[in-house]
């Protein structure tokens, strides 16, 4: 389907789908086919302290270098909040020069955008969080920095029943 969808041939779409579920994105069940796998409570604390731990990591390596701060700060006020925050980590990866450190970060970062996007409605203050990332990132004030996304992600750690239970309502909604 996706072969024809896109006008290719199978193989690649074959090697593009199992560079997925390589990158843990998606689960192969074998004749049940390929599926985005459901997030349980363990491994959604787990990714959102790897997340954080990450991003504490970039803080560390001094990140804050003006032409990166400034070079990306008019992206990321742009688009919907989960897309504002996957660029603003982003931007933050990148600024390291770290080549392990900003694919870890990618990778996480794409882990975690479908679940920012279903858990939109249970944030209530998330664009004041990301305002106050966002000025801490732009003023390179790096421990405020620190500080701020330990709160962001404790905050969300502390949701994960009700996030993992909302993923769960909507995989079933599907089918």
């Amino acid at each position: 389907m996706l072969a024809t969808q896109f006008r290719t041939s199978p193989t690649p779409v074959r090697f593009a789908l199992y560079r997925l579920v390589g990158e843990g994105l998606v689960a192969d069940h074998a004749r049940g086919g390929l599926q985005v796998p459901l997030l349980n409570e363990v491994a959604l604390r787990d990714l959102y302290d790897w997340m954080e731990r990450l991003l504490l990591m970039a803080c560390d390596r001094n990140l804050a270098s003006a032409e990166h701060r400034h070079g990306t700060s008019d992206a990321t006020l742009n688009g919907d909040m989960a897309k504002r925050t996957w660029q603003l980590f982003d931007a933050m990866a990148r600024a390291t020069m770290h080549d392990s450190l900003q694919r870890a970060i990618c990778h996480a970062n794409d882990r975690l955008a479908p679940v920012r996007r279903a858990k939109q409605s249970l944030v209530k203050q998330t664009q004041d969080e990301l305002s106050q990332l966002m000025t801490c990132w732009q003023k390179s004030d790096i421990p405020a920095l620190k500080s701020a996304l330990r709160d962001y992600h404790e905050h969300r750690k502390k949701l994960v029943p009700c996030i993992v239970s909302l993923l769960s309502e909507r995989a079933e909604d599907l089918h």
